[in-house]
């Protein structure tokens, strides 16, 4: 299978040169993904909204590669301020308290001062087995 690039058709993509996921074989990789809220072209101001979109953007990027989240293998939760983990934590736990990921939480400085978080996935497709198609 030949390498797969998907895209939002987010305008920052051309001009950084990045794509939202790329997809090779039974791998996925989704780029940082921040709370941008595609629909109203903005930010939003709180840390739990950007999580909620950050996490639907990289669902439907998941899903127009073929991939669930529960595919997901490894994820990396960018935050700007510790105090931010009692917020995220539930919102992120929702998506992936039964797939449990391996993951790590890294406080630092994003690029806009208005992004909170940012997060990048790590997705392995799994065969398809005979229990599953029962």
């Amino acid at each position: 299978m030949a390498r797969h690039l998907i895209s939002t058709g987010s305008p920052f993509e051309k001009v950084a040169g990045y794509s939202r996921a790329v997809i090779d074989g039974d791998w996925c990789w989704v780029s940082g993904t921040t709370g941008y809220d595609y629909a109203a072209m903005k930010m939003p101001d709180s840390v739990s909204d950007q999580t909620r979109n950050a996490m639907n953007t990289i669902r439907k990027a998941l899903a127009e590669g073929g991939f669930d989240i529960s595919d997901v293998v490894r994820v990396v939760y960018y935050i700007t301020d510790a105090d931010m983990m009692d917020t995220v934590f539930p919102i992120v736990g929702s998506y992936f308290a039964d797939i449990r990921p391996a993951a790590t939480m890294v406080v630092c400085g994003l690029v806009k001062p208005e992004m909170k978080i940012e997060i990048e996935v790590t997705a392995k497709r799994r065969p398809i087995s005979a229990f599953d198609e029962a």
